[in-house]
């Protein structure tokens, strides 16, 4: 069963759930989604896939908070650790602050957060190198584009999501060093994760200008940006979770950032005693971040363009090709 809470009072949903009291101090696992939506078809469902892969695994539930405004962080991950769940999961680098203030506060419980650093003796902090996924896809967009022009639509303007495009265009600069790489972000407020409508403004506007493939890397605005794709004949690029069953036939591929995994392991490590606090960088290496290939766009992507991602991702694990990462020095370097 899923225990979740909205508004701080009590929602249940998915199952029945019995004797509710008697669970109520049980020290079960806890996520904090971030802004969005859990149901974002990206960032926070990818988390929520690894909670449920859990919770069917293992039988044991787990507390839920859907974040709908940011003062809302710090009291859902607070009123967690008070009922006992542990360990926390804060989803998002926003939740950095409400985690290191509620860590201290709790020091007996456990805390992970993805996306950010907190360095602090029960904090688990996990981070992914979204700049070498970014790079495969990069490289796809580039090798599928017939006009040479392909761009990329962000969310909210920070360095995370320069790290994207950054990747992106250092892909698309490899497979075609002539490729011109248009890049939108959609605000500079945490509102920009959720505005679709902006997405395929953005998107539109990109394909108006010649471009044939675009990459989402949005939350919920990247929806906008897969449909608007689909209405011009055009390609999109998923992220975080694969989103090619939302439009096969023009849905290029998706950029694959494991936080399902992450979610997953985090939550199965702590049942285990294998949990450990510290900071765990997730790339191709790792399995951490890569690009979606399956019976949804499997007829767009050519044995030799399969072969010419595949070639480049050898090449990054085994440092032929380094990818940098825009968040070293606020740079992208091509």
């Amino acid at each position: 069963m899923t225990i979740s809470r909205r508004g701080f009072g009590l929602l249940v949903t998915g199952m029945t759930v019995l004797n509710l009291s008697a669970l109520a101090d049980d020290k079960v696992p806890a996520v904090v989604f971030a802004m969005g939506g859990k149901f974002d078809k990206s960032f926070n469902q990818g988390v929520y896939d690894g909670a449920e892969r859990f919770r069917k695994e293992t039988g044991i539930p787990y507390r839920e908070f859907e974040i709908k405004n940011p003062t809302q962080r710090e009291q859902a991950i607070r009123k967690m650790a008070r009922r006992g769940s542990d360990p926390v999961l804060g989803v998002g680098f926003a939740q950095a602050p409400a985690i290191t203030k509620v860590a201290k506060e709790f020091p007996n419980t456990r805390f992970a957060i993805i996306d950010m650093v907190v360095d602090l003796p029960n904090v688990q902090s996990i981070v992914f190198k979204e700049h070498e996924g970014s790079f495969l896809v990069g490289v796809l967009a580039a090798a599928a584009s017939k006009s040479g022009k392909v761009g990329f639509v962000g969310g909210m303007d920070i360095p995370l999501i320069r790290k994207f495009a950054c990747g992106y265009e250092q892909g698309a600069r490899h497979a075609n060093p002539d490729v011109v790489v248009y890049a939108n972000m959609s605000g500079t407020t945490p509102a920009a994760w959720n505005d679709p409508t902006k997405g395929a403004e953005l998107a539109k506007s990109q394909f108006d200008r010649g471009a044939d493939v675009v990459f989402a890397a949005a939350g919920s605005t990247g929806i906008g940006v897969l449909q608007a794709a689909k209405d011009n004949g055009k390609y999109a690029i998923g992220v975080d979770s694969n989103q090619n069953y939302l439009h096969p036939g023009t849905m290029l591929t998706s950029m694959l950032k494991r936080v399902d995994v992450a979610a997953y392991n985090t939550f199965k490590s702590a049942t285990e005693g294998r949990w450990r606090a510290g900071i765990q960088v997730l790339g191709l290496a790792e399995g951490g971040v890569g690009w979606a290939l399956d019976e949804h766009n499997r007829a767009l992507v050519t044995a030799a363009m399969e072969k010419q991602v595949e070639r480049a991702k050898a090449d990054i694990i085994a440092g032929r090709i380094k990818v940098h990462d825009y968040m070293a020095d606020n740079t992208c370097r091509r």
